[in-house]
């Protein structure tokens, strides 16, 4: 966790900029806003299917 957020803080906010305008050269306009609503719909799906693993442990005890 310590190694992330150093990490983290080594980048500026010129990398930051850097990083958005490679990205967006890269797949384009029209196309991040479909990388992200995928990325969205993944993270539900994961956060269910851990709610639902912890649910079964619980009626298993």
């Amino acid at each position: 966790m310590i190694t992330s957020s150093i990490f983290l803080g080594a980048i500026g906010p010129g990398s930051w900029v850097l990083i958005a305008l490679a990205v967006l050269l890269l797949f384009g306009g029209k196309k991040i806003p479909e990388l992200m609503r995928g990325l969205g719909s993944g993270i539900k799906e994961f956060k269910d299917a851990s709610k639902d693993e912890t649910s079964e442990k619980k009626e298993e005890q």
